[in-house]
């Protein structure tokens, strides 16, 4: 057997197969691109289904790929066994209806003992029981020793899912020796009788009712993990151990102290950091930014999980760059993309561990409280309630909760916390229902009616009949003047809120009745329901009615919404392709869009978004609405946002040669009815969602002059012409910096006189310096400067200033170094003297500071100084 690193038993699977006419794939990225169905590339067949289903072609009609995927399904087995891993690379080779068992079976051996150098004796084989063929090349073709080929049933070597293609399947297992274990064959031992390669032959294509039929073109499906191969070539214990993965286990080392190889325990710690380092690298690299829901869920809860285990290392602060830099190396050769977007990577990863830092060891605390508690009470269920409490009030993750416990012995009530979940989203919902006045959720029957044709694409006006009125849930004939209700109509104009639009508002006539119509919704049939408020006269069931869409206020609409592709666009090319939208509301006033990123944006970057979309209304460019199969769209590069589901055929709106994204909203004809884009303001929503909010046509030329009006209203006070405005401006910044570095020099001064004054009230305890002191009406920032300035003239001290100023009490306490060694801390000080005064504080062991409501109780907290210092000191 050689002797090969993974990144070597790459190359040489790659060129094996491209020497025998495989179309050498690059990794796709592991977001799916067009398939609703998968979260994350799982498997490396995964990016190829429009292949194997016929829709597109390649080359000799085969292909081979090294395919980075992520699975999470056995997270908590991570670093508990020598190859479960969250993230991998796996190896595979396929025919799109080319080639079959006796080529696929033929060169799997071929690449192994001969290749590779695998003793053949070492090499096991299972293959579906029934599938003769297969077991007819391995022992008769091959000439693999029967005693060393299984067969199984359904349940191990035949992939299915409940319709569609699928067939048998043979693995490959490699006998490690018997330091691995005992038993004689893969039915025995999986560990020493470890899986590398599975072939799988797809060959039919299972019925609705369970019969199978075979395919015309059966295809050819093989998986191999990457790290699997390299561990049986390296000889090593297990996927963490590779020689790639040196570099990593030594920073791990030198952060934490401990060494790789001597406590089970940490070990487990350094294996999920390796794995979960690879994941992060790789989720980041490819677009993926830290959120609560789907991919970006996924990616908090490695990013955390890392981050715990690296506490429990015993490694402090943030950790992950250095761990990721390994990485990098690692990979960057084959990965260049890793490395071109290695300060992106970073600056998330940091802000995230950052911002997780600060909860874990909030939460952690807390958490270690409700465990001991539940212990002392003999239970090993932890109570439902605290446990939401910590995940709703301190962020603290519920997977990372049950981990904590599990290891703990308990459990965590799973029924009271899904009911303490579900009492929070009916109060959510209710809230809406009391903000909105339109409960989403509420029943009305309309199973009877047809779906809604909306027109309101092409006009403003129609012709409708009311197919159903309903007074609230009740189904009615009619609706008379002052009544409130709901409309159904054959036909509509009017847009029904959705895909962050809102409705349309208007009217429905009829001879003398009219309604306003105040919002538009519809259900999952497509059915349209008009809120509405009869301003006079009846409506009745069955009347045909003049639908009318409020012109001015669906135009206003239209622009923002064009606008929010052309800001989608603009995003793009301005921070990059790991923009995705996570939001968005277009209503007649202004648009606002929510948008992956992680970090503010510059005043730069806005100014060039901004500039892009205003040269995209200039442009003029058409906007073509067409509707196209979803795959043909995705074919066209349509991007589909909110990573909606789909129907078969789709709706593309294209803006020139700039724009092309699947939506069911109204827009304009051309761009150039924008007028202007212009940005109100960029801000954070979430963690990694920014969110943009902007304003075109009448309400953006209207802003323009406001901002005019102001800026000329400034100069005004200001008595300057409004073109010097920035100058004049920088001259009082300027002279305001002179002024308050004065102020801050004489106040210094004053501070040294002053604390030399106080100097004859210190009094000695032991050897220490102790002074407590009333300066009324100090500020905060005086006192900090006087507690500076007098504890320079000590060498072991204690510092108590107080100050009633306008009705309020500032405490400030400093503590010199060597008696915090002895245990006196500024902050428990600060706080047994602020709450005599009524308040409370903290702060650093030298340095505290605190708030007080009683200045009449300054003198008598005090008092106590001397006699909490010899407290200490005894």
């Amino acid at each position: 057997m050689q002797y090969l690193g993974m990144n070597e038993c790459r190359s040489k699977y790659l060129d094996f197969f491209e020497a025998r006419e495989h179309t050498r794939l690059v990794s796709f990225s592991l977001i799916p691109e067009g398939d609703d169905s998968l979260l994350l590339i799982n498997a490396g067949m995964a990016p190829l289904k429009p292949y194997f289903m016929g829709e597109k072609k390649m080359p000799h009609n085969r292909a081979t790929s090294s395919q980075r995927c992520v699975r999470t399904a056995d997270i908590d087995n991570v670093g508990k066994t020598a190859r479960h891993a969250t993230f991998f690379e796996m190896l595979g080779n396929f025919s799109f209806g080319n080639y079959f068992k006796p080529e696929a079976i033929s060169w799997a051996w071929t690449f192994l003992t001969e290749e590779i150098g695998l003793e053949p004796d070492r090499l096991w084989i299972t293959v579906f029981e029934e599938d003769q063929q297969a077991y007819d090349i391995w022992t008769k073709t091959i000439g693999v020793a029967p005693d060393h080929v299984l067969r199984l049933g359904k349940e191990d070597n035949f992939w299915e899912l409940e319709q569609g293609p699928c067939g048998p399947c043979s693995e490959i297992h490699y006998d490690r020796g018997p330091s691995y274990g005992e038993g004689t064959s893969p039915l025995d031992n999986d560990d020493r009788f470890m899986e590398i390669w599975n072939l799988v032959f797809t060959q039919f294509d299972r019925q609705a009712d369970g019969s199978y039929v075979p395919l015309d073109h059966p295809n050819i499906d093989t998986g191999m993990g990457l790290e699997r191969l390299a561990l049986v070539c390296e000889n090593k214990d297990n996927i963490f151990e590779l020689d790639e993965f040196q570099g990593l286990r030594s920073v791990i080392h030198d952060l934490s102290g401990k060494q790789y190889g001597e406590d089970p325990k940490a070990d487990e710690s350094f294996r999920v950091i390796i794995d979960h380092s690879k994941a992060i690298t790789f989720l980041v690299s490819d677009g993926v930014v830290p959120s609560n829901e789907g991919r970006g869920y996924v990616l908090r809860r490695l990013l955390r999980r890392a981050a715990r285990y690296g506490k429990l290392l015993g490694i402090q602060g943030k950790f992950l760059r250095k761990t990721i830099t390994e990485i990098m190396k690692v990979y960057g050769a084959e990965y260049p993309e890793i490395l071109e977007g290695k300060e992106r990577i970073f600056t998330i990863v940091e802000r995230e561990e950052e911002n997780f830092q600060q909860t874990i060891d909030q939460g952690l605390e807390l958490l270690e409280g409700i465990i001991a508690e539940s212990k002392e009470k003999g239970k090993n269920v932890l109570d439902g309630e605290r446990v939401f409490r910590l995940y709703d009030t301190f962020g603290f993750p519920i997977d990372l909760t049950r981990e904590i416990a599990a290891e703990q012995g308990q459990q965590v009530d799973e029924a009271d916390f899904r009911k303490r979940m579900e009492e929070q989203r009916l109060q959510s919902r209710q809230r809406r229902k009391e903000t909105s006045g339109w409960d989403t959720e509420e029943t009305i029957h309309a199973e009877d009616l047809p779906s809604t044709a909306f027109t309101g694409y092409v006009t403003l006006e129609d012709e409708s009949v009311i197919l159903a009125l309903y007074r609230g849930t009740e189904r009615v004939k009619s609706l008379s003047e002052g009544e409130k209700g709901i409309a159904i109509l054959d036909r509509t104009p009017f847009y029904a809120e959705g895909g962050g639009q809102v409705a349309d508002k208007g009217t429905l006539k009829k001879d003398e009745a009219e309604a306003d119509v105040e919002q538009v919704k519809k259900d999952r049939n497509e059915i349209f329901m008009h809120s509405i408020t009869v301003r006079k006269g009846t409506l009745h069931a069955d009347d045909c009615v003049q639908a009318c869409v409020e012109k001015d206020r669906r135009e206003d609409i239209r622009r923002n919404h064009s606008a929010t592709h052309l800001l989608n666009k603009a995003l793009h090319l301005v921070l990059g392709n790991h923009i995705n939208q996570a939001g968005s509301l277009v209503d007649p006033e202004r648009l606002r869009f929510d948008f992956t990123h992680y970090e503010a944006m510059s005043a730069e970057e806005l100014q060039k978004v901004e500039k892009i979309v205003n040269r995209a209304i200039f442009e003029s460019y058409p906007v073509e609405t067409r509707v196209l199969p979803l795959q043909e769209a995705m074919d066209e590069g349509a991007i589909g946002l909110f990573e909606d589901k789909y129907h078969d055929e789709v709706r593309v709106v294209s803006m020139g040669d700039f724009s092309k994204e699947l939506c069911g909203g109204t827009h304009v004809d051309n761009t150039a009815q924008l007028q202007a884009f212009h940005i109100l303001s960029e801000q954070g929503v979430s963690s990694g969602v920014r969110r943009i909010e902007a304003v075109t046509g009448r309400a953006a030329l209207a802003r323009y002059k406001e901002e005019e009006a102001d800026r000329q209203a400034l100069a005004d006070l200001l008595k300057v012409p409004a073109e010097n405005l920035l100058q004049r401006i920088q001259t009082l910044l300027d002279e305001n910096k002179t002024m308050k570095h004065e102020i801050e020099t004489f106040q210094s001064k004053m501070a040294s006189e002053l604390s030399q004054q106080l100097n004859g009230n210190v009094q000695k305890i032991a050897g220490v310096s102790v002074l407590g002191q009333r300066v009324d009406g100090k500020s905060m920032n005086e006192l900090k400067d006087l507690a500076d300035a007098l504890k320079e003239q000590y060498d072991s001290y204690v510092i108590a200033l107080a100050a009633a100023t306008d009705g309020k009490v500032y405490w400030v306490v400093s503590v010199a170094e060597d008696l915090v060694k002895k245990g006196l801390k500024a902050g428990d000080l600060v706080k047994s003297l602020a709450q005599i005064t009524g308040g409370n504080g903290g702060g650093r062991p030298q340095f505290a500071t605190a708030g007080g409501k009683t200045p009449a109780k300054i003198d008598e907290a005090l008092q106590s100084l001397s006699g909490w210092v010899e407290g200490k000191l005894s």
